[in-house]
């Protein structure tokens, strides 16, 4: 199977991390290999790759490019269980996703909101590993109900971002029929006055902080991006 493209992906989020040891941590994590089996596919010994992800040594092209590689071989060992997933988000549609982030490291729902500006509707305690900022309307348009798995990337333990909603009602009714629940649910560009009752009462019902901001979307992505990506 040819995977350049999503190789490529992993590559540029490492080096653009300002944290590359945690960078590399975060996506061995992601395909769920260990130390000693990264180590046994490179050629090298576990202490190695423990000084590049606790950043006592800077990564080069060269090691990059087997690191990358050796996941991608561990994973196809295993079937393609991850990268199969996260192919298909890459190379898909992407009108109606506009961004989309694993974190290196869980965020709180309280500093999550803060880095959004955002007012808290219903407030329960939830990790947040990673974000997907989607046009609702270009969603409704062209994504099927097999597709709308495609907005949980990695790990659906992630903030779904709803852009271009009136009252909240259609995204929370997706997430209600849908078997996989997010850590929360942002609405953007409403005032808390605007949220459907009924969007209020799904969020309460599934135990999701549903959260309303008015920050300009691009700045919001960076923001997210730079102080948890």
């Amino acid at each position: 199977m040819e995977f350049r493209s999503v190789a490529e992906r992993i590559c540029g989020d490492i080096v653009l991390s300002e944290d590359t040891g945690e960078a590399l941590r975060k996506w061995r994590g992601i395909f769920n290999a260990t130390q000693s089996e990264l180590a046994k596919k490179i050629g090298v010994s576990p202490s190695v790759i423990s000084d590049y992800e606790s950043g006592r040594r800077k990564p080069g092209s060269a090691f990059l490019k087997k690191f990358i590689t050796a996941l991608i071989e561990l994973d196809g060992e295993k079937g393609y269980q991850v990268l199969s997933k996260y192919r298909y988000f890459i190379e898909g549609d992407q009108t109606a996703i506009l961004d989309i982030a694993e974190y290196q490291k869980s965020a709180e729902i309280r500093e999550f909101c803060e880095a959004v500006e955002g007012e808290t509707l219903t407030d329960f305690e939830k990790a947040i590993h990673g974000h997907t900022v989607v046009d609702s309307i270009n969603a409704i348009l062209s994504l099927n109900a097999f597709d709308f798995y495609r907005l949980y990337g990695l790990t659906s333990e992630r903030a779904l971002i709803f852009t271009r909603v009136s009252t909240g009602r259609s995204p929370m009714v997706a997430v209600r029929v849908s078997n996989l629940k997010p850590s929360a649910i942002v609405l953007h560009g409403l005032n808390a006055t605007d949220v459907d009752e009924m969007a209020i009462k799904i969020a309460e019902i599934e135990r999701i902080p549903l959260i309303v901001t008015g920050m300009d979307v691009k700045e919001m992505i960076k923001r997210l991006r730079r102080k948890f990506a």
